[in-house]
């Protein structure tokens, strides 16, 4: 059982069938542009109550009650001590395979061909290489389920606590049942912050984003720190929700983030090169960039 200042945090069930389901839900909500049927009316595409699965619905309702400041707060503490385990990054990727269910209808790919498919789109479009491995590397945070979190607290689009939740974060309705909404310090438009304080000195919900970023933070160039960072914050670079609490440099960095999204999002392709074709080039591309183990 997890707990903020006291207050239990009961609610461990698991509403997605498996964590590719929030991914799959977020595809709903923003399609890619070239598959768009013309005939249908852009509003369509956010209709959640007649598309989303009860699974999604339940998540974000138990995910929008609980991401308070205090719980984010506790979760930093909690985890980025990184003192939990440490192994090479290919473990990792050995355990995020695991997180595949395989009655899942909609995606036959394990974890590892979603992350090559990912870099090896932004590979052959001629990015640098750093960025390649951000495709490689953008979804280990969710090696936090390796502790037993709840996929509330692992996945999910993110956004600012100590503030007022914008109406538009996906069902945010919800956000009626989190404790921050009464509270002076943190339900107004700034709350703790100050008008364009800039991102970093924001507190984000918890997740896997924020995990990954500062598990990364030391070893990858800024702008590939904030497609890690800000990947599922929707609200902002898909709805511009939070500019009052953007900085001038977030809105440049914001740039890097938007041209990563549809490669996360996007990028399937049925001719994939096998693991053992590509393995030599990735071992050399981590071994560039990273520590021989990572501490989780």
């Amino acid at each position: 059982m997890n707990n903020t200042k006291g207050t239990a945090v009961s609610e461990n069930a698991t509403p997605l069938s498996n964590l590719d389901e929030w991914e799959d839900d977020v595809l709903r909500r923003y399609p890619d542009p070239a598959s768009i049927n013309e005939d249908k009316k852009v509003e369509e595409f956010r209709n959640y109550e007649e598309t989303e699965k009860d699974g999604v619905k339940e998540f974000y309702r138990i995910n929008h009650k609980f991401q308070t400041y205090d719980f984010v707060t506790q979760k930093r503490d909690e985890f980025l001590k990184f003192d939990k385990k440490e192994m090479p990054i290919w473990d990792a990727f050995a355990f995020l395979n695991q997180l595949v269910d395989d009655s899942d209808p909609d995606t036959d790919l394990d974890q590892m061909q979603h992350l090559l498919q990912t870099s090896e789109a932004i590979r052959n479009d001629k990015h640098p290489d750093w960025m390649v491995l951000v495709g490689l590397i953008h979804d280990m945070g969710k090696t936090l389920c390796l502790f037993g979190e709840p996929q509330w607290a692992v996945v999910g689009d993110t956004f600012p606590v100590g503030c007022a939740f914008s109406d538009k974060v996906v069902y945010s309705d919800f956000f009626k049942h989190n404790p921050d909404i009464n509270d002076k310090r943190f339900n107004t438009e700034l709350g703790i912050y100050s008008r364009h304080c800039g991102l970093d000195n924001v507190t984000m919900s918890w997740g896997h984003d924020e995990y990954v970023y500062h598990m990364m933070k030391d070893h990858i160039p800024e702008p590939g720190l904030y497609m890690l960072r800000y990947h599922s914050f929707y609200s902002q670079h898909r709805e511009q929700a939070y500019n009052h609490l953007m900085s001038e440099h977030d809105h440049e960095m914001f740039k890097w983030v938007s041209l990563f999204n549809p490669y996360d999002l996007y990028s399937k392709n049925p001719n994939q090169k096998s693991w053992e074709e590509l393995k030599p080039y990735y071992e050399d591309l981590v071994a560039k960039y990273l520590p021989a183990t990572l501490k989780f």
